[in-house]
Order: structure tokens, then sequence, then C-alpha cells
């Protein structure tokens, strides 16, 4: 699952984790699946006056597109002020990312009360597994930017934080482009914090699975700054789809419970 917004950059750690090199076997230990589901959203904690209280829905849609992942993603949140303005915003991101990890296309647009405050479209490519690249960005302008060796994308990188979770690595960090702003790659910065084995759950295909709850952190790759501008928790079961988040946007801080959840066939 990539950022939720676009309010997200950086990572200067105290401790140095391991930098975790994405795994690209020809068959893969993780298996992601396509998927829907639908979040309710609530305000978990507010550290500034000016917000009195907030909600919102996001859906999230996953495509098997055979030689690919198509993945849609939209977040409707309404924040109350202490003046006693409701504002709307609106995320909605769209991606196809090619199973071998080399090749992704992303769109994002976000709007505050109608208004188009942050907008992203283009394209990007690795130059081959583990390797360097480019991002090819058509707005919101014409621009390249250099992506570092070992850059994931959205859908690589969830199935290496499960990979690196499941072979026991608890702290480390791994470099991501999902192209939600015009800033080119960022650092993630993941911590383990529990293993469980199957738990109970509503939907019974994931009853039968382990998950691993995480913290990720996101940093701007040439940041000083030691606190993150936005960062997630989540429990992910190992085929990819994640619940219970927690987000925390700097002022307020969001609470994200799957109400709704239905894997989806192969499209191809």
């Amino acid at each position: 699952m990539p950022r939720l917004l676009t309010w997200a950059a950086a990572v200067i750690l105290l401790a140095v984790p391991v930098l975790v090199q994405p795994a690209r076997a020809a068959e893969p230990a993780i298996h992601l699946i396509a998927h829907r589901a639908l979040y309710h959203m609530t305000l978990d904690k507010a550290r500034s006056s000016d917000i009195l209280g907030a909600t919102g829905e996001m859906g999230y849609e996953v495509i098997d597109a055979c030689d690919g992942w198509a993945v849609r993603q939209r977040l409707d949140m309404r924040i109350a002020s202490a003046e006693g303005q409701t504002i709307s915003m609106v995320s909605d991101y769209a991606t196809w990312e090619s199973k071998d990890g080399l090749r992704f296309r992303f769109h994002m647009k976000q709007t505050t009360d109608g208004a188009v405050t942050s907008q992203t479209d283009g394209d990007a490519q690795l130059d081959h597994p583990d390797g360097p690249g480019v991002a090819h960005y058509t707005l919101p302008q014409k621009m390249d930017k250099p992506l570092p060796p070992g850059t994931l994308f959205p859908m690589a990188h969830t199935s290496t934080v499960l990979e690196a979770a499941e072979s026991g690595k608890r702290t480390f960090t791994l470099p991501l482009f999902d192209g939600t702003d015009e800033t080119g790659a960022e650092l993630s910065s993941i911590v383990v914090t529990d293993l469980s084995q199957p738990i109970d759950t509503k939907w019974p295909a994931l009853s039968a699975l382990p998950s691993v709850k995480v913290d990720i952190a996101f940093f701007a790759l040439a940041s000083t700054d030691m606190l993150p501008d936005y960062d997630v928790s989540m429990r992910y079961w190992t085929n990819g789809v994640a619940d219970d988040l927690r987000m925390d946007f700097g002022d307020f801080v969001m609470k994200a419970k799957m109400t709704e959840f239905s894997p989806q066939p192969r499209r191809c």
C-alpha cells in the first residue's frame, strides 16, 4: 500500500538499520492478491487546537492484470475546524506496475474543497533489478528525476517488506518511488512490531494467514530532519492485504478500519 496522501518525504535514523535489497526471485516467496477493500477512518489524535474532528473513507483496489498490477486508491476525508468549517480533502491515486518491478505509471490528484491542490502524472523505469532508474513527470511539469539503485515501486515495496519481516528482519530501510509528489524517490524506514500466526477475522480468506504489524516512516532522501514527514502503521497479512491502519499527518492522526473486503479474479 502506497502513501495515503502526498504529505510525506525524508529519513535520518537514530540507529543505522539494515538496508534491505529487494529480492527478485523467479518465484517470489510472497504471493500478493488482487482485492478490493473499503476502510472507515476516524480521528485518533489532534495535535492542533484548530482541529475538532475528522472522519473519512478510503477505497483500495488491486487488479491482477497478468503482467502487471493496476491499483486504484481513493481517500475522502472531512476535517472539522475550530472556526466551524468542514474542510473536504480528496486524494485520487491510480498506478500500473509491472510484475518484474521495472516499469511504473502513476496518476495522483489531490483536492481541497473541490480545488486541485496537487497533481502528478508520469511514468518511471529501472535499468535492471536492484539498479538505478529515472522517473519521467508530465505533471506538474515535464521533468526527469533520477532514482537511486534499489528503488522499489509500491507493490514491490509491499512484497519486500513482507519477505524481510518473515525472514526475521525487524528494522530496515527501503528506497521507494510511488509518484505521489514531485520530489522523486524517498526513503522508507520500516520497523516490524509484531508477527502473528493466523487469527480469527470475519474474512475467511484472511483468517488462515499469518500477519505482521509494521510501522513505516517516510523521509526525503537528502533530508537531515530527524522527524518523518509522514508515517503509517498497519497490519499486513502475507498476501498484501492491510488493516488496522494508523496514519500520522503531523497535526492529526487518523485510524482506518477495514469494513469490506473481497478477493478479485485475474483480469487478463
